[in-house]
């Protein structure tokens, strides 16, 4: 890991709607973080060995900041119901043959090596509720060069008869699971209450010691869906908005990622900025099951931090390249429902978001800045036919909206190489 030199065309994404170009140019990494991006290879590296990709696109991984793991078996599944039907008919009793390890191992070991496979190094990513096939996601995401967070799932309340816990279990189970988790290097824990439905104000209140006594990270779900928006509003009858039934529990604040956010009004996301909360756009998820539309146009302009994520399986996709373009239709779609006062996002913005946004939830500076971990991917998009010559900009759109099978050649996540399509 000592020494990484990378030559061809790099393409980093240093602001929203920005790219930073360097044709030919070499992507420098000493000890796994980032030295810089050079026109020319600096002298000092002078006879060092360069790995050279040609014409491809050198680009920063991209991070997913929301998927549900033990969901990957029924992609494409069930895309014809509402979000609560599709959880009891399809999610739940998914989700339910996890207590099986040796299932788990199976399905998630394939999960980790496709996610890499597409070029996604880092991931916020919910587990099931149980303990021994959440270490097991974990064990197989570290082993296929996947980092960033995962957590096991809490809910003691509305599940499925064969998937729910009782309180003091989930209690107990958490703690144990926390305590087993401790060896991994590049996947940690994280604070998962599925969503407000599923847990009990008692089970939430503990989920908020433990996350500020343990500075733990936050992942749940916010206004996906108009159903769950006024269920959550029977169950908390003292909180006016959603966001209120995490905050008063103290899982509200600048280490926590909200999934969805298709519903939030002004002052829910005044509330986002306010704390610091992550937004995370699940395009095809919020349109396969017909959940909305999410502002996030109207997000980003009121200064909430927004990231993407696929959202696996309500999102029928592991790749980020799909969930940008998504985006990009989605933003358009909400053009039109706004009366055509917003503007849709372009590509370079969306990228952004699937790239450098992601990644700053996890300490990073946008782009490929000195000092960053190294996240790269190499795209080979030589085998798309050019009606003329293209800008590295247009090439970059093309690889967000034409599927390319194989064109991920390699790809490094946190300073090692963990993908060769030669291999």
């Amino acid at each position: 890991m000592a020494l990484t030199i990378l030559k061809g065309t790099v393409i980093s994404a240093p602001a929203l709607g920005k790219l930073d170009v360097t044709e030919r140019g070499y992507l420098i990494a000493e000890e796994g973080k980032i030295t810089g991006v050079f026109p020319v290879l600096p002298e000092q590296y002078a006879g060092a060995a360069v790995e050279d990709c040609g014409d491809a696109l050198i680009l920063q991984a991209p991070a997913d900041l929301h998927l549900h793991a033990p969901q990957y078996p029924m992609m494409g599944m069930g895309m014809d119901l509402p979000l609560l039907d599709w959880l009891n008919t399809y999610a739940f009793p998914t989700e339910a043959r996890f207590a099986d390890p040796d299932y788990a191992r199976e399905v998630y070991r394939r999960l980790a090596q496709d996610l890499i496979a597409n070029g996604t190094t880092r991931v916020c990513m919910f587990s099931s509720l149980h303990r021994r096939a959440t270490l097991i996601l974990m064990e197989e995401l570290e082993k296929a060069g996947v980092t960033g967070y995962v957590g096991k799932v809490n809910m003691d309340r509305n599940g499925a008869p064969n998937l729910q816990e009782t309180t003091e279990e989930s209690v107990a189970e958490t703690l144990r699971w926390l305590e087993e988790c401790g060896d991994f290097r590049h996947v940690r824990p994280m604070v998962t209450p599925r969503f407000t439905p599923s847990c009990t104000n008692e089970l939430m209140a503990f989920l908020g010691r433990l996350a500020a006594e343990r500075d733990l990270p936050v992942q749940s779900h916010l206004s996906e869906n108009t159903a769950e928006g006024a269920w959550v509003r029977e169950l908390h009858p003292d909180c006016a908005q959603y966001w209120e039934t995490y905050a008063k529990y103290g899982l509200w604040n600048g280490r926590t990622v909200m999934a969805h956010c298709v519903w939030c009004d002004e002052r829910e996301r005044r509330a986002m900025k306010d704390a610091g909360v992550t937004a995370v756009h699940c395009p095809d998820s919020n349109q396969n099951i017909c959940s909305g539309v999410a502002p996030v146009r109207v997000l980003l302009r009121e200064g909430v931090k927004v990231a993407l994520g696929t959202d696996v399986a309500g999102g029928d996709t592991l790749s980020m390249l799909d969930a940008a373009a998504s985006a990009i239709r989605a933003s358009k779609a909400r053009r039109v429902m706004d009366s055509w006062k917003t503007d849709f996002l372009s590509a370079v913005e969306a990228w952004y978001l699937a790239a450098s946004a992601g990644a700053a939830f996890f300490g990073q500076q946008p782009g490929f800045a000195q000092g960053n971990s190294l996240h790269a991917l190499v795209l080979d998009d030589s085998r798309l036919l050019q009606p003329h010559p293209l800008t590295p900009e247009e090439r970059l759109e093309r690889c967000l909206y034409v599927r390319q099978p194989g064109a991920v050649r390699a790809v490094w996540s946190a300073g090692r190489k963990v993908f060769s399509a030669e291999d």
